[in-house]
């Protein structure tokens, strides 16, 4: 059996498209049913994993763009 630590540790070195699409296949599966409670409850961590690991890409990529949009308004800036 996979413990929560290794669980999150894969989650965190999921890519975002993967994160998504693993995230995207467990809301199907939740909506779909016919899952125990327990097996729901397990569905439903994980897609908390997952959804905080596309969060997390989703965060890092809109600083590095506000980093390169601060930039560019530096560099015109610097150019009058």
């Amino acid at each position: 059996m996979t413990s929560r630590t290794d669980e999150t540790a894969n989650a965190t070195a999921l890519g975002y498209e993967q994160a998504r699409d693993e995230l995207i296949e467990v809301v199907r599966r939740l909506e779909a049913g016919g899952t125990t409670l327990e097996e729901s409850l397990a569905l439903w961590e994980r897609g908390e994993e997952l959804a905080k690991v596309c969060r997390t890409w989703l965060e890092g990529a809109r600083k590095r763009l506000d980093a390169a949009l601060a930039e560019e308004e530096n560099a015109g800036d610097d150019s009058e």
